[in-house]
């Protein structure tokens, strides 16, 4: 009981991640393309973002395979001063690997203000790979 209460005052003071009021997120475009040579890569491929915030100071990338929702693939962070993309490579994840067949996969990217608590900005893409 008193582990429970120690997370739950946790989760009350932010201290269990980032904090944010849907009202407030702002939403941004995301944009990226797969290529055969993505197959089972870990140099993320290159993003294209817009409507990104002011006062973000990291973007925050998760994949996730919708069809196998449970696979971790990870994700990584970059910091943001105001550039229209992100390089190929700028993290390392677990890139598509589907064992048959073509699976979604949905890119999430969280714009971070500069205290690092806060979610400012959220904007997804989804597409299949193989690409077609």
């Amino acid at each position: 009981m008193r582990i429970a209460a120690l997370i739950a005052a946790a989760a009350l003071s932010g201290c269990l991640g980032t904090t944010e009021d849907a009202a407030t997120v702002a939403p941004m475009g995301v944009d990226f393309a797969w290529t055969e040579a993505d197959r089972c890569a870990t140099a993320s491929p290159a993003f294209t973002v817009s409507g990104v915030p002011a006062g973000t100071a990291t973007l925050r990338f998760r994949m996730k395979d919708l069809d196998v929702p449970t696979y971790n693939h990870g994700g990584g962070s970059v910091d943001w001063s105001g550039q229209d993309g992100v390089p190929q490579g700028a993290f390392n994840y677990k890139g598509p690997c589907p064992p048959s067949g073509a699976h979604d996969y949905e890119w999430t990217v969280e714009a971070i203000d500069a205290s690092g608590g806060t979610v400012i900005g959220r904007g997804k893409a989804v597409r299949a790979f193989p690409p077609s």
